[in-house]
């Protein structure tokens, strides 16, 4: 019979069930006597930073890989754009208008998913941060094709709890911006930017300079809605101004529906 290293000795949560049977006398009571990798308080220590960075790294990693999941489509976008039935809740007329916004992300998703399912769910499958507006939307289109979609949720004041639409079992939650940042991007196949704040403009930038440094390899990259992109950002006088190239330019692409979106991609 082959000898399994990996059974070879005790499983570690088997220990921590027999550590917490232990008779309650003060030396067991006391925190320096919890198996370190079952402190939670140990574990939040300033000096244990660098471990917890490399959790974040690895749990959803290994989630994803065991799930199969070997591409994605990226969806940024606002939080506070309000689906089409309740655009009349919105507190701007701006955000009133681009609930149109929550509908073309939501038929995008499902199209996707669509494509992504008959080639087996494995490619090619939507991720979004996880929370409301274009969020949601996204897992929601998902969902309506009868497809998983992945949640990278962050732990925030407002705003953090998980959509119902993400897959449950690829629904993960962060403390590190950076380390969710890298999971948006490690399994890209494309970035679609919806309209949407300061987070939004954050992963949009972020994702842009990773491209033109050459830091990433170029993926499609979509800007869903012209108008509003070039009222907020004027990238003609970036490149007038010489503090980008004109052919960073070409960087990313317009489109203002779901078909454009897919023709565009090409997948």
């Amino acid at each position: 019979m082959k000898d399994d290293h990996k059974t070879r000795f005790r499983r570690s949560h088997q220990d921590r069930e027999i550590a917490g049977k232990a008779p309650v006398t003060p030396q067991t009571q006391s925190p320096a006597y919890a198996l370190a990798f079952a402190d939670d308080a140990f574990l939040c220590r300033e000096e244990l930073r660098p471990v917890r960075l490399q959790l974040e790294l690895l749990k959803p990693e290994m989630l994803m890989d065991e799930a199969g999941v070997e591409s994605t489509i990226v969806m940024f976008g606002g939080a506070r754009i309000p689906e089409p039935s309740q655009k009349h809740t919105a507190r701007t007329q701006t955000l009133s208008d681009l609930s149109v916004q929550y509908e073309e992300a939501r038929k995008f998703a499902r199209l996707m998913t669509e494509k992504s399912l008959e080639s087996g769910g494995r490619e090619n499958v939507i991720v979004t941060g996880g929370g409301p507006g274009v969020m949601e939307a996204g897992n929601r289109g998902a969902e309506d094709a009868g497809g998983r979609s992945i949640g990278l949720n962050i732990v925030l004041p407002h705003e953090q709890a998980p959509n119902s639409y993400v897959t449950p079992e690829l629904c993960f939650n962060f403390h590190y911006f950076a380390i969710r940042k890298m999971h948006f991007l490690m399994r890209a196949r494309a970035i679609t930017v919806f309209p949407g704040g300061f987070g939004t403009m954050d992963e949009l930038f972020e994702a842009l300079t990773l491209i033109q440094t050459n830091r990433m390899d170029p993926v499609p990259f979509l800007l869903f809605g012209r108008e509003f992109w070039e009222k907020i950002i004027n990238w003609e006088a970036l490149a007038d101004a010489g503090t980008i190239s004109d052919e960073d330019l070409h960087l990313f692409t317009f489109v203002e529906t779901a078909e454009e979106a897919v023709a565009a991609l090409g997948i």
